[in-house]
C-alpha cells in the first residue's frame, strides 16, 4: 500500500513465458495485488504465472491487446484496487519504477502517470528501432499540437491509473487492438485528467515483444483518427461511444466474463 491506497499491478500477457519471471521478480513490495491476464498464449505463460503466485485470468480466445487490458482493469477494480499500474511482462520496461508511478497517483498528484522512454533521451541507445523512434516523435508532436498537451510520449506500456479515472473512462467502447492505449490517453486529456510522466529507460532485446511494421502503420492511422476525434470532442462537436459527455469529478491536486480466474 501507499498512502492507505491498495496497489495492483496488471500484466497483459501473450507468449511472455521467457520474460515474465524477470519482470515479476523486480516488482516492489508495495504491490498488494499482482494480476496476469493471458490472451490465449501458445507457450507456457500461464504455468509460469501460476508458479510465481500471480492471480491468473485466461482468455478462451485471443482478444487482442486492448481486449486483454479490458479484462486486466475489470479484474483489478473488482479486487479492490485504488491504484492500477499496467506494465508489459516482456521486461522492456523497468518494474522498479512501479513505486514511483504508483506514489504519484496514490498521493493525488496525478490521475494518470506515464513511464516515458523519451524523457531520458536514451531511447535509441536502449535499442529502440529508428523507424519506431521517428514515428513516436512525429505522432507525439501531432497529438500535442492537436490536443494542446505537452507529453513526451503517448505510446508507453508502463502506466499508473487511479481507480476514479479508470471508472470514468469508457473502456469497453475502446478498440481491442493496440490503439486502445492511445485512446485512454486521449480520453483522459478530453476529461481534463491530470497527467504526469516519469523517465523510463528503454530495453529492446530479442525476447521483448514488438509489433510488425504493418501493424505499426495500422496503429499510427488509428492514433491520427483518435486524435482528431478527441479534438472534436474537446470542441463539443463529437459525442461518440469512445468520447461520451464529460463526467470526470475534477479535484484540486494534493501535494504531499471473458476469462476464467484463479488464485
Amino acid at each position: 500500500m501507499i498512502n492507505q491506497k491498495r496497489i495492483a499491478v496488471v500484466l497483459p500477457a501473450y507468449n511472455a513465458a521467457r520474460t515474465l519471471r524477470a519482470t515479476v521478480q523486480e516488482l516492489p513490495d508495495i504491490v498488494d495485488d499482482r494480476i496476469l491476464v493471458d490472451d490465449h498464449s501458445t507457450d507456457d505463460t500461464v504455468d509460469v504465472a501460476r508458479k510465481l503466485g500471480l492471480h491468473v485470468a485466461v482468455h478462451d480466445r485471443n482478444r487482442g491487446y486492448g481486449g486483454n487490458q479490458k479484462t486486466c482493469y475489470a479484474l483489478a477494480l473488482s479486487r479492490g484496487a485504488d491504484i492500477v499500474v499496467m506494465i508489459h511482462p516482456d521486461y522492456q520496461y523497468s518494474p522498479l519504477l512501479v513505486s514511483a508511478l504508483a506514489s504519484m497517483a496514490a498521493y493525488g498528484v496525478y490521475d494518470l502517470v506515464l513511464g516515458s522512454r523519451i524523457l531520458g533521451g536514451e531511447a535509441l541507445r536502449g535499442g529502440m528501432p529508428l523507424y519506431k523512434y521517428v514515428s513516436n516523435r512525429l505522432l507525439t508532436l501531432f497529438q500535442n499540437l492537436v490536443l494542446g498537451a505537452k507529453l513526451s510520449e503517448y505510446h508507453t506500456g508502463l502506466r499508473a491509473y487511479t481507480r476514479e479515472l479508470l471508472e470514468a473512462l469508457p473502456l469497453e467502447s475502446n478498440s481491442e487492438d493496440f490503439v486502445f492505449d492511445n485512446q485512454l490517453i486521449a480520453q483522459s486529456i478530453v476529461l481534463g485528467a491530470r497527467i504526469g510522466e516519469v523517465s523510463c529507460p528503454t530495453r529492446y532485446f530479442p525476447q521483448a515483444s514488438s509489433i510488425s511494421f504493418r501493424r505499426s502503420v495500422t496503429y499510427g492511422l488509428g492514433v491520427v483518427r483518435t486524435t482528431l476525434q478527441a479534438r472534436l470532442a474537446k470542441w463539443g462537436l463529437l459525442r461518440a461511444a469512445v468520447f461520451p459527455a464529460s463526467r470526470w469529478p475534477m479535484r484540486p491536486p494534493v501535494f504531499l466474463p471473458w476469462a476464467e480466474t484463479e488464485e
